[in-house]
């Protein structure tokens, strides 16, 4: 028996943003939807409006399981997370720990193909991919003050200036193009 998949089926139990006030809560099974939508995005604009090389598809499943770890580790807060240099290399461990757990729970055949899911660094996609994470969190903040939520305020503004300096043209040119629709009602983007 292997249990792979049902640990991965729990990704919908681990709450993100757990340190603010949620109008709206979010698991890493949507939000992990949400990034692979935003990767392949991304992907396509890289490959459709600069005519650069690209590959989508493996950035949409680099993106959807780009959270797989916290089946294990839960969801770390980022301001814990990057409080020290100390902790963040303490996290990468435990990070890596949890990935290969997760590789223990397949088939030895399989192991090969989803190794480089769960720690993909070294994949040519994988900036677009944490780029979509961050455009995530992002309008994970948008939403909230909508909602009329005031607790994302600095989030708001930090990532935003995040996005703001991205070195990545894709980035750019989503924020130019598709970011102010997030900011509208129903019926308005009716």
């Amino acid at each position: 028996m292997y249990s792979f998949f049902a640990y991965l089926s729990r990704m919908r139990y681990i709450t993100r943003w757990n340190l603010m006030r949620n109008t709206m809560p979010e698991d890493i099974a949507q939000h992990s939807l949400q990034v692979a939508m935003l990767a392949h995005g991304l992907a396509v604009i890289r490959r459709d409006v600069f005519h650069e090389p690209s590959d989508p598809e493996r950035a949409t499943l680099l993106a959807v399981y780009h959270e797989s770890g916290e089946t294990i580790t839960g969801d770390l807060p980022t301001p814990i997370k990057y409080f020290s240099p100390e902790i963040r290399t303490a996290y990468a461990s435990v990070e890596e720990v949890a990935e290969k757990r997760l590789l223990g729970m397949l088939p030895e055949e399989l192991k090969s193909e989803f190794a480089p899911l769960l720690h993909p660094e070294d994949e040519a996609m994988w900036p677009l991919v944490k780029a979509a994470d961050r455009l995530s969190a992002y309008l994970k903040c948008v939403e909230e003050l909508k909602a009329g939520n005031q607790e994302f305020e600095k989030a708001y503004a930090t990532i935003r200036r995040e996005l703001e300096a991205s070195p990545l043209p894709e980035v750019t040119y989503f924020m130019e193009k598709f970011e102010p629709a997030f900011h509208l009602t129903l019926d308005e983007l009716n």
